[in-house]
């Protein structure tokens, strides 16, 4: 518990609504809350809403975006690509530059497209590489479920068998968090069969986040391709892609980056991989060199970098809806996200702690420096009822079997009188409990 302690004496978290009141009286990022739409309770009032790390919210702004993106179409039509208020043709590589700062990355190494899972498909047509002796995938052992499925259809599709070829990284026994030491020693008994690790860069479960750089430095080590589900990472910690090594990653941005419900994602692939005209890929024409691109009757000419991974011009509707976000992004800058962040997860962990671990247990890590802003509470004795119960009440967060609900105050738009009341109203709920 030390990290926690010393933690509380930095912050100086008291009970009671004053610290909370003090709090956003201070904060430096309170006017931005105000630039997004909050779903309403039974009694009209803004819900308490902490489930940014599945859907976010939608910034206020959106609606103007994609309405620009409707009106050219409807007074342009095609010439839209060439003459929109934000041309289509290039729509996507503002985008790009500014998604490249959330994630720590080179503008050359970033792309936006396609959606999260089709994304793994696509980087692991190029960096899944198996032969007979190397050829199977390391995934941590509770990593999300399309993660496994991916996985698993690439071992099918190579004709490997899908249970003897995936390795898991497992937690020890009674405990949540995955351990370091257990990787290693995987790698120095099943390295040389190893072609791929492929972790989540936060777990969606416990919301352990993982040190990049030591297992890609680990996985290179022993020979390994190592990549990077960013889902509950990007737009939340600083994932520092570039500094990490990684030879590849993917992203989806409606989470935590509030693009909308199944919105466009992102992709990364280290500048060292750029300039590689012998990677496999899946190819397409919006991946092939932009001045000869419309000259349709070229072999295919890869752009450099991770747009030359792209494969149809981009949905720009669905980029419409990212754009009022990331400008958001942009301006506020991920070193005061995260520094507003660790400190109201930190006050959530506070008060979360005087209930009593008799009652709840928060399995994320203490240290603010190994997970983002959720915290994954497991809830002694209780099934999704009570969760039910937490919705009645005017609290917005996600409920995972068996028996965790996951809370995720999101700096963007979280207030420390959304955790203060959150927490009285779990503790009301509790305390009525038979």
């Amino acid at each position: 518990m030390l990290e926690t302690e010393n933690k509380n004496t930095l912050y100086n978290y008291r009970s009671g609504v004053d610290f909370a009141l003090e709090q956003d009286q201070n904060d430096p990022l309170a006017a931005y809350r105000s630039q997004f739409l909050f779903p309403k309770d039974k009694n009209g009032e803004d819900c308490i809403y902490m489930t940014g790390n599945s859907l976010g919210l939608q910034p206020k702004q959106t609606r103007a975006y994609v309405d620009d993106v409707l009106s050219d179409w409807a007074n342009l039509g095609v010439e839209g690509h060439f003459n929109a208020k934000n041309p289509w043709l290039t729509y996507h590589e503002n985008l790009g530059d500014i998604m490249a700062k959330i994630v720590g990355a080179k503008p050359i190494e970033v792309v936006v497209m396609n959606t999260l899972t089709t994304n793994l498909h696509f980087l692991m047509a190029s960096f899944y590489k198996p032969t007979k002796t190397r050829y199977k995938i390391l995934i941590e052992a509770d990593a999300f479920p399309s993660d496994k499925y991916v996985v698993e259809s690439q071992l099918r599709h190579h004709g490997f068998d899908d249970t003897e070829g995936l390795v898991l990284w497992k937690p020890r026994a009674h405990e949540a968090l995955a351990n370091y030491e257990d990787l290693e020693a995987i790698l120095e008994t099943q390295g040389d069969e190893i072609a791929l690790i492929l972790i989540g860069a936060i777990n969606y479960y416990t919301g352990q986040f993982f040190d990049l750089k030591r297992i890609t430095e680990l996985g290179h080590k022993h020979g390994c391709i190592v990549g990077f589900d960013c889902a509950h990472a990007a737009g939340n910690v600083a994932l520092n892609l570039h500094d990490s090594g990684a030879d590849f990653a993917a992203w989806c941005t409606y989470k935590y980056l509030n693009s909308g419900p199944g919105s466009i994602a992102g992709c990364f692939v280290h500048e060292r991989h750029a300039y590689n005209k012998n990677l496999n890929r899946f190819a397409g024409w919006w991946g092939h060199n932009k001045e000869t691109r419309f000259g349709m009757r070229d072999a295919f000419d890869q752009i450099p970098g991770a747009a030359g991974w792209q494969v149809s011009n981009p949905p720009i509707l669905s980029m419409a809806g990212i754009k009022a976000s990331l400008e958001i992004f942009n301006d506020v800058g991920m070193d005061k996200l995260i520094e507003k962040s660790k400190k109201l997860t930190g006050y959530l962990e506070f008060l979360l702690n005087q209930l009593g671990e008799d009652t709840i247990r928060i399995i994320t890590p203490a240290n603010p420096d190994e997970r983002g802003c959720q915290l994954s509470i497991l809830v002694q004795n209780t099934d999704k009822t009570l969760h039910d119960k937490f919705t009645e009440a005017g609290v917005i967060s996600d409920w995972r079997e068996p028996n965790v609900i996951r809370c995720a105050p999101a700096p963007l738009y979280n207030s420390f009188q959304d955790v203060y009341y959150l927490v009285e109203r779990l503790k009301k709920i509790l305390n009525s409990s038979p």
